[in-house]
C-alpha cells in the first residue's frame, strides 16, 4: 500500500513539473508612477512598466497614448506590455494632465528641439529610465496612436538624437498641425488638406533642429483608409516628409499584402527594417492598433531580438529626392503621355493611384487629365490634385506644386471613392487634350 503510494506520488510531482514547463511565465511586474523625473514643463505624468528580468541595458519604448486617454489605459488597451514581458524592453507610458488630454503637436515650442512643452517631459522621462535603469540609448523607440501617433512624428523629428526609430498609428506628418493663434487644433490638417512636396515636409522637419547631421530614426507609418477624424492623404503626406527626410525618393524597394487588407511599402530596402515602411489599411477607420500589430512594432524596431540595422545618416538639407512612384499597371506605350492607374477597393469605398508620364519631347505646364469614372463611382476627396466633378466624365488638375511634368518625368496622385460594386478602371485617359496610352 504503501509503495503504491509512493508511485502515484511521484508521478503526481511529475505530472505537476511537466505541467509547469509548459505553463506560460507568470509575471509580476506592475505599472508604477514615476515622480521627479525632471523638466517637466506642462505637468506630464509618468507610468512605467519594467518586466521581469530585463537584461542590463534594456531596449526601451516610449508609448503615447491619444486623446481622452491616459498611460494607463494605453497600457491595458495595446499589447505592448505583453510583448515586453517576452522580449524584456521597458515601456515608458506618459499621460497628458491639460483638459482636452491631447498631446501638444502644434505650438512652435513642441515642434523645435528643446524648446519646450510636451517634448521636453517626454525626453526628461526617457532620460530617467536611461539613467536609472541603464536602458540603451542606441535602442530608444517611440510609437503612439491617433494624438500619439502625430507627437511620434514630433519626437521623430525635433528628437533624432533621442529616438532611434518609432511606429506613428493614425498620426500626421511632422509640422503639419503647426498654429500660432494658441489652439491645438489645425482643421486643414486633420481634414488631409494640407498637402506638400516631399522636400517641404522634409525641410520643416530639419528646420526643428538646426545643424543636426547625426544619423535620423527609422519610421513605420500605419493609417486606415476610411479615417475620418485624421484623413487618409496624412498617411501619404507622411511617406512624403519620411523619405525626404531619409534622402530616398517616393519609389518603394517592395510592394506587398501582409493581410487581406493591408498594403504595406517599404522604401530604401526591402528588408524588414527598412529606414521607411507604412502600411495603409483597407476599409478601416480611426481605432488603430488592432490586435496583432503591436508586435509588427516591435519586429520593425527590432525589439524582438532581431538584427539592429546600420545607422542612416541624414541628408544635406539641399537634397531633392526624385520623386517617381511604381506603377502596379504597366500601359502598353504610345501617344504623348502614359497613365498608371491601381485600385484598392473593399466594401462600399476604393482608393485609386494614379501616375502621370510626359512620353513627350517637350514639358507639361500646367496639367489636366480627363477619363471617365465608371458607373457608380463618386468621388469623395483626393491629394494632390483637384477632381471634378465627383462622378461621371471628370477631370483631375494640377495643384501649384506639381503643375510641370518634365519630358520622361512623372507626377503621382490619388482620390478615394464610393462604389455600388463596380471598383474597375476607366477605359481611356487624355491629358490635356490629347490621348494617352
Amino acid at each position: 500500500m504503501r509503495a503504491s503510494l509512493t508511485t502515484a506520488l511521484i508521478a503526481l510531482v511529475t505530472l505537476v513539473a511537466g505541467w509547469l514547463a509548459l505553463a506560460p511565465p507568470a509575471y509580476s511586474a506592475q505599472l508604477t508612477e514615476v515622480t521627479g523625473f525632471g523638466t517637466n514643463p506642462t505637468n506630464l505624468r509618468m507610468h512605467l512598466y519594467v518586466p521581469d528580468g530585463v537584461p542590463a541595458r534594456p531596449a526601451l519604448l516610449l508609448a503615447n497614448h491619444y486623446c481622452t486617454g491616459s498611460g494607463p489605459a494605453f497600457h491595458s488597451g495595446t499589447e505592448f506590455a505583453a510583448l515586453a514581458d517576452r522580449h524584456k524592453f521597458i515601456v515608458i507610458y506618459p499621460s497628458v494632465t491639460r483638459s482636452s488630454l491631447c498631446w501638444d503637436v502644434s505650438s512652435p515650442q513642441a515642434l523645435t528641439h528643446n524648446g519646450g512643452s510636451d517634448p521636453v517631459g517626454l525626453v526628461s522621462m526617457v532620460r530617467h529610465v536611461q539613467q536609472t535603469y541603464g536602458a540603451d540609448p542606441a535602442r530608444t523607440y517611440v510609437t503612439g496612436a491617433s494624438s500619439g501617433g502625430m507627437m511620434t512624428n514630433v519626437l521623430l523629428g525635433a528628437y533624432p538624437d533621442v529616438f532611434k526609430g518609432g511606429a506613428s498609428f493614425m498620426g500626421v506628418p511632422f509640422g503639419c498641425f503647426a498654429t500660432t493663434d494658441g489652439s491645438m487644433w489645425n482643421s486643414t490638417c486633420s481634414s488631409g488638406q494640407l498637402i506638400k512636396t516631399p522636400q517641404q515636409w522634409g525641410d520643416l522637419v530639419r528646420a526643428a533642429y538646426p545643424g543636426y547631421t547625426g544619423a535620423r530614426p527609422r519610421m513605420q507609418i500605419w493609417h486606415g483608409t476610411e479615417d475620418s477624424t485624421l484623413r487618409y492623404p496624412n498617411f501619404g503626406e507622411q511617406i512624403k516628409q519620411w523619405t525626404n527626410v531619409h534622402g530616398l525618393g517616393q519609389t518603394p524597394a517592395l510592394t506587398d499584402r501582409p493581410a487581406a487588407n493591408q498594403t504595406r511599402t517599404r522604401y530604401g530596402s526591402a528588408g524588414g527594417q527598412a529606414p521607411v515602411e507604412a502600411v495603409s489599411l483597407q476599409g478601416v477607420g480611426h481605432n488603430l492598433p488592432q490586435a496583432g500589430q503591436a508586435a509588427e512594432v516591435i519586429r520593425f524596431l527590432g525589439l524582438d531580438g532581431g538584427t539592429q540595422p546600420s545607422p542612416t545618416t541624414s541628408p544635406s538639407p539641399s537634397v531633392t529626392p526624385t520623386v517617381t512612384p511604381t506603377p502596379t499597371v504597366t500601359p502598353t506605350s504610345g501617344g504623348p503621355c502614359r497613365v498608371a492607374y491601381t485600385v484598392n477597393a473593399w466594401n462600399t469605398g476604393l482608393t485609386a493611384e494614379v501616375t502621370v508620364t510626359n512620353t513627350g519631347s517637350t514639358a507639361v505646364n500646367g496639367w489636366a487629365l480627363a477619363f471617365a469614372l465608371p458607373s457608380g463611382q463618386n468621388v469623395t476627396n483626393a491629394w494632390n490634385a483637384t477632381v471634378s466633378p465627383a462622378t461621371g466624365q471628370v477631370t483631375a488638375r494640377n495643384v501649384s506644386y506639381n503643375a510641370a511634368i518634365a519630358p520622361g518625368g512623372s507626377v503621382s496622385f490619388g482620390f478615394q471613392a464610393t462604389h455600388t460594386g463596380n471598383t474597375g478602371k476607366p477605359p481611356s485617359f487624355a491629358l490635356n487634350g490629347s490621348a494617352c496610352s
